[in-house]
């Protein structure tokens, strides 16, 4: 894949990259290329760094807007060929370049954020200093922000490999070097992490290969564009999702050994934040519908999914009809992210299928915490989220039976 660089102050080498993924983010990238750059003046004056702009060939501007913003710190350019996209594919340049310049610290942050600080670049580069090799951030989030992280990447993550990394797919993070050539080196990519999947990815093999992992607080809330979860982020979810389950497949014989998590190391000072992001609004009759007649066209797929008392359990829910008042326990939904991984790992249907009839699981697990937490501020949700990663561990023991077909008696459960 040829790539598109422009280097104007010949840059050859660097101690610390601050790489931007984008696609059309003229009206924002501006923002967070300047915070950057003054938060390496301030924090890393002695190091030789650089900021890079990861793109995908945007036509609105990004690079001219990118290249032309002030900056004491030397910029650079890389972007895909004309008609490739996907954040994976922007990473992977980024890749490349770290290991070409000899970095040792590279720190990403997403186009779009509006809250960043020159000392998140403090943050997520110190650990990398030492002896980190991958840094992944921790900051407050409205409760309804970040639903795929919250109801199935974390809690996921967390029950397979053992390791509490809160925001595994938050878009900011740091890694080492070595880390770097680690990346380029793993055999499984595929279309899915070339796009929304690579965060994801990222994050897996830096806790399954055993590279030192560590949260770090970055003070301040995050504010992005944020999306409400019953908008269509089919795409996204497909990929982040597909990925999380191929790598099931890859780890299994990490994963299947593990069976309590432990807390990451933590960099920072978590001394409350005063301010508060932006609320997220969700529209729960979008997600109410999503279930009930997702349920009806699934129907066929879904008893072949998921194994019979668990089918039998959910049809006790297709019938609600008072969308403010629906909730399923958090054991449940454990059990159908599980069944629907075991699903996808044995392909007795077509995967696309299987992540399409999950949706509306997810959807409907949406609502059931909109519901709980309706009243509670942020720290009673994020104890309520603790509580259900407590409970997706204590059923792994399902997950690692339905896995082995121990219990897979098609007459037992039909």
């Amino acid at each position: 894949m040829d790539v598109i660089v422009e280097n104007p102050h010949n840059v050859s080498s660097a101690e610390i990259i601050v790489g931007i993924p984008s696609y059309n983010e003229a009206d924002n990238i501006a923002f967070p290329t300047d915070v950057a750059s003054r938060g390496l003046e301030q924090f890393f004056p002695d190091k030789k760094a650089v900021i890079i702009n990861v793109d995908n060939n945007s036509p609105d501007g990004t690079k001219e807007v990118f290249l032309s913003t002030p900056t004491k710190i030397p910029k650079v350019y890389i972007s895909t060929p004309p008609g490739v996209k996907g954040k994976g594919n922007n990473f992977r340049n980024l890749f490349k370049a770290a290991v070409e310049l000899k970095a040792k610290a590279i720190l990403v942050v997403d186009a779009d954020l509006k809250s960043i600080t020159p000392s998140w670049i403090r943050y997520l580069s110190e650990p990398l200093m030492g002896d980190f090799d991958y840094v992944t951030p921790i900051y407050v989030r409205h409760k309804y922000d970040g639903t795929i992280t919250n109801h199935i990447a974390y809690p996921l993550l967390r029950t397979l490999y053992g390791l509490r990394v809160r925001q595994p797919i938050g878009g900011d993070f740091g890694f080492s070097g070595k880390l770097a050539r680690a990346f380029l080196s793993e055999k499984l990519w595929n279309d899915r992490i070339a796009n929304f999947g690579i965060d994801v990815w990222m994050t897996t093999i830096a806790i399954a290969r055993h590279f030192n992992v560590c949260q770090a607080f970055l003070g301040t809330p995050k504010v992005h564009r944020a999306k409400d979860p019953a908008a269509d982020l089919t795409m996204m979810f497909k990929q982040v999702v597909s990925t999380l389950f191929d790598l099931m497949i890859e780890f299994e014989y990490l994963w299947k050994d593990t069976f309590e998590s432990r807390p990451s190391s933590i960099f920072g000072f978590g001394l409350g934040v005063v301010e508060k992001p932006p609320a997220v609004e969700v529209n729960t009759t979008k997600l109410f519908h999503s279930f009930t007649t997702g349920f009806k066209k699934y129907n066929e797929a879904l008893q072949k999914i998921i194994p019979m008392p668990v089918y039998r359990e959910i049809e006790k829910y297709k019938e609600f009809k008072d969308k403010d008042n629906f909730y399923y326990p958090s054991n449940l939904w454990a059990r159908i992210l599980f069944s629907f991984a075991v699903a996808y790992k044995n392909h007795e249907i077509d995967k696309d299928l299987i992540l399409e009839a999950l949706i509306p699981f997810y959807h409907s697990r949406v609502l059931s915490f909109v519901n709980t937490t309706r009243g509670q501020e942020t720290r009673e949700s994020e104890e309520y989220l603790e509580n259900i990663n407590r409970i997706f561990e204590a059923e792994k023991y399902y997950l690692i039976e339905l896995w082995n077909e121990k219990i897979l008696d098609k007459k037992f459960f039909r």
